[in-house]
């Protein structure tokens, strides 16, 4: 039996708006932000706080989560997307202007996380339930000889949701397929049955 995991996939990341009324956290506009590459999360955590008794450490309280970034990886995002994503205001005449108008929202972002264990693979759902997204670096290529894929790189701030336990993160159960694990990542963010945290 093994005594661990390695992690073998990322896929299906979502977003959708956040919105909380007191400590009741729900989520709208649900959708596939696009086909994911990667992901990279970076939490920051305080630094122990340390008591110090009869000259070394007698207790010591660990560091909490302070704040922190996610990079996400992705093939690129539809018009759609990126206008939930950065609060763009409505088009005229086909264009989107960028400036003052946007109102960049809090949104919740899932995506799946694929792991394997003595040659069993498993699939599970997390979910970052309250960030903002920046808006990200561009940098495209002219086609040369061969194809450049050139992917979309985001970036956002990760925060504390405003439910009781103040959660930064939610791990969800481990699903034989993919399929089931992106239901009930579906349904937490609200898309397939406008479900609550």
């Amino acid at each position: 039996m093994a005594a661990g995991r390695v992690c073998t996939g990322f896929s299906k990341p979502y977003v959708a708006t956040y919105s909380n009324l007191g400590n009741v956290v729900t989520y709208s506009s649900g959708q596939l932000l696009a086909r994911g590459v990667s992901v990279n999360l970076q939490p920051e955590s305080a630094e122990d706080n340390n008591f110090y008794a009869d000259n070394i450490v007698a207790e010591s309280a660990a560091g909490e989560f302070i704040g922190g970034t996610v990079e996400l990886e992705v093939d690129g995002l539809f018009r759609d997307t990126e206008d939930l994503i950065f609060g763009s205001p409505a088009a005229v005449d086909g264009w989107v202007g960028d400036g003052d108008a946007n109102s960049i929202p809090f949104c919740g972002v899932g995506f799946i996380v694929r792991w394997m264990s003595d040659g069993v693979t498993k699939y599970q759902p997390v979910v970052l339930p309250k960030v903002k997204f920046n808006i990200p670096e561009e940098e495209r290529a002219t086609q040369e000889d061969e194809i450049d894929w050139q992917t979309t790189t985001l970036v956002a701030t990760l925060m504390r949701d405003d439910t009781t336990n103040k959660n930064w993160r939610y791990r969800g159960a481990e699903f034989t397929t993919e399929a089931l694990a992106e239901a009930e990542l579906q349904e937490f963010l609200g898309i397939s049955g406008g479900a609550t945290t």
